[in-house]
């Protein structure tokens, strides 16, 4: 019997999505204590910034915590409109990406709509576009040897007719870069064939959730584009996932869109307090940035010595490639039992025999690799007997 897996797979319905399971969850599923247990499927940082916790300790807050946020949450969006050389009119704030994209399908894409997707991609596209209720059009991306990139002119052929493209680069859950050029030329080629068959250019979501971990600023896009909007999170190279904190930056006829959908005080009073300090504080991603860019070859090369083919990434993540979905079962149920907890995909996804792994603190990703070891000795062959029956 394969074993239940324990993180989100992508879902065909809404009603198919679940949450991943906790850590208290899984401890107690295994026996473990809940400390004993490290999260590699959530693509977290293990520590947040140290002026994260300064203002926590000194309770620096734009209002006492008994208050509601202010509702324009000046403060945070001016210093992100200073940290992404944009007008403050030209931001929206989000709890954390997630809502940013939420927004976005309901602005954006009517009921009985139509969206691209590339394949695969981050799940919550098609969960929010199947909650509109829209219709989902995949576009496999190229293979892997290819990088699992986009094809830029199959998602150009599927666009005709569609309100919302969602793009991500970097792309997660695979970790790969989009080659420089790829999607300007393919914003180019949607806007020549919206206009030669004169229809309105579908409106494109570019997820930029990693893109600090490749040091590229692609906000500025809408200027030249105004159909894009460009999605930032301060959870991944800020390692403040906890507070919840997103942006939308697009020219202001679309942020205008987004705005009636908003809601007056998704995001804290702590939350906004940390992201501004964050967003002021080059430091705040710079360590985070160096740690990953030390552990991440350190550790994809402990693995690949062991014989798991793990993908190029440019993000905090690591994609491997067990080749059969059993065998990527049974080693996130060895993972699993060791108190590791990979991010899995479900049966018939297109990555049903990988699984993948944050770039976590050094003495984690030890653990993994130690992990990683045990598991592939206790799957190797025993040795052929020798001529007497001893074993070698």
């Amino acid at each position: 019997m394969s074993p239940t897996p324990v993180t989100f797979a992508s879902p065909v319905a809404p009603a198919g999505y679940a949450w991943e399971a906790t850590t208290e969850q899984v401890a107690a599923r295994y026996g473990l204590a809940p400390e004993a247990i490290v999260r590699f499927d959530l693509n977290t940082s293990p520590t947040p910034p140290a002026i994260a916790a300064r203002v926590l300790a000194e309770g620096r807050f734009d209002v006492p915590i008994s208050e509601y946020p202010p509702s324009d949450y000046r403060r945070l969006v001016e210093a992100a409109a200073t940290r992404y050389g944009v007008a403050p009119e030209e931001i929206l704030v989000g709890a954390g990406a997630d809502e940013v994209l939420d927004l976005c399908a309901k602005a954006f894409l009517p009921p009985g709509g139509v969206a691209v997707v590339p394949i695969p991609t981050y799940a919550m596209y098609r969960v929010l576009t199947e909650q509109r209720p829209a219709t989902v059009v995949g576009v496999r991306r190229r293979p892997a040897d290819e990088g699992w990139r986009l094809d830029g002119e199959a998602v150009r052929a599927a666009a005709g007719g569609a309100d919302l493209i969602w793009l991500c680069d970097p792309n997660n859950p695979t970790g790969g870069g989009e080659p420089a050029g790829a999607i300007d030329a393919l914003l180019d080629g949607l806007v020549a064939d919206a206009e030669a068959a004169g229809r309105p250019t579908p409106v494109v979501v570019l997820d930029e959730a990693y893109a600090e971990f490749v040091g590229r600023d692609r906000v500025e896009w809408h200027r030249r584009w105004p159909n894009v909007v460009a999605v930032r999170t301060l959870s991944k190279a800020y390692a403040v996932a906890g507070a919840r904190v997103g942006f939308a930056v697009a020219a202001r006829p679309l942020i205008a869109r987004l705005e009636p959908y908003r809601p007056p005080g998704s995001v804290s009073v702590p939350s906004v307090a940390i992201g501004t300090a964050v967003l002021s504080d080059p430091a705040a991603r710079t360590e985070n940035l160096a740690r990953v860019a030390t552990e991440r070859p350190r550790l994809a090369a402990a693995l690949t010595a062991l014989g798991w083919r793990v993908a190029p990434s440019v993000t905090n993540f690591l994609l491997v490639d067990f080749g059969r979905p059993e065998r990527a079962a049974a080693v996130a149920e060895a993972l699993l039992r060791r108190g590791l907890v990979p991010r899995t995909f479900g049966a018939g996804h297109v990555l049903a025999g990988h699984l993948r792994f944050t770039v976590r603190a050094p003495a984690e990703n030890d653990r993994l690799i130690a992990a990683a070891r045990e598991i592939e000795l206790d799957s190797a062959p025993a040795a052929a007997p020798s001529e007497g029956g001893m074993a070698r």
